[in-house]
């Protein structure tokens, strides 16, 4: 668990990183990602002398030679700054970028890293920083991490690849990830839904980890995500990498661009795909595009899930509002496949300040199985009010919050059937979504009882107004007589 005198820490090194004039909140997580590289690289040096010295045997493909181990962290955090700028800016961080095509996890993701520490006051800083993290503390470097991420949002730029993780942790609930699943997040960001699902597994299944066939498949197989930013490629696979992910499996490409046919490949999908803007047809993937002929990325993301899902497989995706009513041919096409073709399972709408501060747009959970053979009974719509937070850009904590109900009220699916249109949940019949030319906003089928109120006639009204003026009047006239005397 990170500490209040550790975030205290992490606030003092961001706000050093802004007066020294990097304001980008992804520029300063960068920069520590690849100290905290740096520091990775040493402590596996570290653990193969240990092990080498244990067994009083030779030191194996040793990470640093015998020439560079000034390079180390061990070795230069406890220089003076302008010794360790020297070291660190100069020769380390080079030789940290060789390795991108070592043998080594996260080494590839270092291809391209610039080092824009502009101070060696400000370099020490952040090292001694780092330096205090227990890092063999699971636990508390993935904290330390999450805490650097939440600042993406709070800082008000770049919270567009920031979903909030109670959000994120609901959608994993909702799933119930199995040890058997290979999951997928077609724009993974900083990596949040797999990291949220590998802590899902090491919580509901800490049996597994004892299994080294297994613990091998969670480490190198079992999360996959594509990412065309190397930016945020570089801070999602240190996300993972510091939630005890070892080898985290990202990938530097477009999901919608032509180049990428995977076809039925995952078993679980977790995503909320950016929702802005359209595509240039040409660089669309055509199978896509045979399903769903729109530049619209919502759309082409729902026919791109389909695609790499294999038969079986599950998925629960963000999407915004539009994508649940909106009437053109394609809109209503990407509806009609999941319905008709595939099982829908739930429509989990969300107040629109969910995304606050950087977004302000109503968006909808899609939960479905990918079938190819259709199967849509009853579809469960929840109507989510409150997130435990309030819906304005501080976004503080509440004591309202719907997400315990929808996790439980999801898995017991079979008692909605009691449920009156006027609650906040309850199912609704594929035939009579099919009647309403396959809408799936809320509100079509969500009934709302109207409470009659009675009130005073007009001419009452005046009248009352009427009285209110005298014993003001009377009351500015005994105010003014006191003055008087």
């Amino acid at each position: 668990m990170i500490t209040g005198d550790l975030k205290s820490k992490i606030d003092k090194v961001w706000d050093a990183f802004w007066t020294g004039g990097i304001s980008n909140p992804l520029t300063v997580i960068e920069q520590i990602t690849y100290l905290l590289f740096i520091k990775r690289l040493d402590d596996l040096h570290t653990a193969k002398e240990l092990k080498a010295n244990t067994l009083k045997q030779p030191l194996e493909n040793p990470i640093f030679s015998g020439k560079q181990q000034h390079l180390r962290w061990s070795r230069f955090k406890d220089k003076d700054a302008e010794q360790m700028y020297e070291i660190v800016g100069k020769v380390a961080f080079d030789f940290m970028k060789s390795m991108a095509n070592a043998d080594s996890p996260f080494a590839k993701y270092m291809k391209g890293a610039t080092f824009m520490i502009p101070t060696p006051n400000l370099l020490d800083k952040v090292v001694n920083m780092i330096s205090e993290i227990p890092m063999q503390d699971r636990d508390t470097k993935g904290d330390l991490y999450e805490y650097l991420l939440s600042k993406i949002a709070t800082a008000g730029k770049n919270g567009q690849f920031r979903t909030p993780r109670h959000i994120i942790k609901m959608m994993v609930a909702l799933m119930k990830p199995s040890p058997e699943d290979t999951v997928f997040d077609p724009a993974c960001g900083t990596g949040g839904f797999l990291v949220a699902t590998g802590e899902y597994m090491r919580e509901k299944y800490p049996e597994k980890f004892h299994n080294k066939t297994f613990r091998e498949y969670y480490n190198n197989s079992m999360f996959i995500g594509n990412e065309f930013d190397a930016t945020m490629i570089r801070i999602g696979a240190m996300n993972m990498l510091l939630h005890g992910i070892e080898n985290p499996t990202l990938y530097d490409r477009d999901s919608l661009a032509e180049s990428y046919t995977v076809k039925s490949q995952y078993s679980l999908i977790l995503a909320n795909p950016p929702f802005k803007g359209s595509l240039d047809e040409e660089s669309v993937e055509k199978s896509l595009l045979k399903m769903v002929k729109t530049k619209k990325t919502e759309l082409l993301f729902l026919a791109l899930m389909l695609r790499t899902l294999k038969t079986g497989g599950r998925c629960a995706v963000i999407v915004p509002d539009g994508v649940l009513f909106g009437s053109s041919n394609a809109h209503a096409a990407i509806r009609k496949e999941i319905i008709d073709n595939q099982k829908l399972e739930a429509v989990i709408s969300m107040p629109s300040g969910v995304f606050k501060p950087y977004a302000g747009v109503s968006t909808a959970v899609l939960i479905f199985t990918k079938t190819t053979s259709g199967g849509t009974d009853d579809v469960w719509f929840y109507d989510m009010k409150a997130d435990g937070y309030t819906l304005d850009d501080k976004r503080n904590p509440i004591e309202q919050n719907d997400i315990p109900d929808i996790i439980a009220r999801y898995g017991n699916r079979v008692l909605e059937k009691q449920r009156k249109r006027t609650d906040r949940s309850f199912l609704v019949p594929v035939e009579e979504i099919r009647d309403n030319k396959y809408d799936l906003s809320i509100n079509r089928y969500k009934e709302i009882i109207y409470e009659e109120k009675q009130y005073d006639s007009p001419v009452q009204i005046i009248a009352d107004i009427r009285d209110l003026d005298k014993q003001r009047m009377a009351e500015l006239d005994t105010l003014e007589n006191l003055l008087k005397q």
